[in-house]
């Protein structure tokens, strides 16, 4: 490590993204923490990675099936991982993209491999209102230090948020569905590889369908989703297909 480095850790020596707690090694979360991540259950839905008692399709997938191929959601979004994400999008924390982004390479790198090609990520942007109001876009940092801890190609202005959204916490699917419609526009030149797009929170997935189905529109021909982490069970308002 670099003196500059060196002295960075002595004056800001690393935490826990989740509880805080002063760590000992460079890592994302401290033991306690650790042990209490739950990775997504497997199997899982194809398309959106929904836990399933067999492999196939979730009912909501073959129901409407996705503008993207596959989804893929590194923890449940639960307990310690929570609040990491909550620090990190609601509580002013935009230093922990690095050690999200670390765990988040951390448990998709095989995925991403698999993918064919190089894959360039893309991160599901804010609108511009909510962005001045937060003081970063969460997905952005998210994808730029996935990048940088990845080594794959990182286009940050390919897609825009076009409308202003409410915030999709406590909307039903359906009401999801509708409040990200037609929300995002596509700029620039069209990826050649794979896209994938990168977001904090896998829900129902309504903006990852609303992104995507922008990206297909244009003609990108695989998309893909990448989260940090999945709503599962309860937390899930359409886990039943309805």
């Amino acid at each position: 490590m670099s003196l500059a480095g060196e002295l960075l850790t002595l004056l800001f020596p690393p935490a826990c993204a989740a509880c805080a707690a002063l760590l000992e090694v460079d890592a994302p979360f401290c033991e306690p923490c650790t042990f209490a991540t739950e990775p997504v259950p497997l199997p899982g839905c194809r398309r959106c990675a929904e836990p399933l008692e067999q492999p196939g399709v979730c009912p909501r997938c073959l129901r409407a099936p996705p503008s993207f191929r596959a989804a893929r959601a590194a923890f449940v979004h639960t307990g310690p991982l929570a609040r990491a994400i909550h620090r990190f999008k609601y509580e002013g924390h935009s230093e922990l993209a690095l050690p999200l982004a670390r765990a988040l390479a951390e448990a998709s790198r095989h995925w991403l491999g698999s993918l064919g090609g190089e894959p360039v990520l893309v991160p599901i942007p804010l609108h511009h209102r909510r962005l001045i109001r937060r003081g970063y876009d969460q997905a952005a940092l998210l994808a730029g230090a996935l990048a940088r801890t990845t080594d794959l190609p990182l286009r940050s202005t390919l897609l825009r948020r076009v409308r202003a959204t409410r915030r999709q916490v406590g909307l039903t699917e359906a009401e999801r569905t509708e409040n990200v419609h037609r929300a995002f526009s596509f700029r620039g030149s069209v990826p050649a590889g794979p896209v994938v797009l990168v977001d904090d929170v896998f829900t129902t997935g309504a903006t990852a369908r609303a992104a995507s189905a922008a990206l297909r529109e244009v003609g990108a021909r695989w998309v893909y989703v990448l989260t940090l982490a999945r709503a599962v069970g309860e937390a899930n308002p359409g886990r039943f297909g309805l």
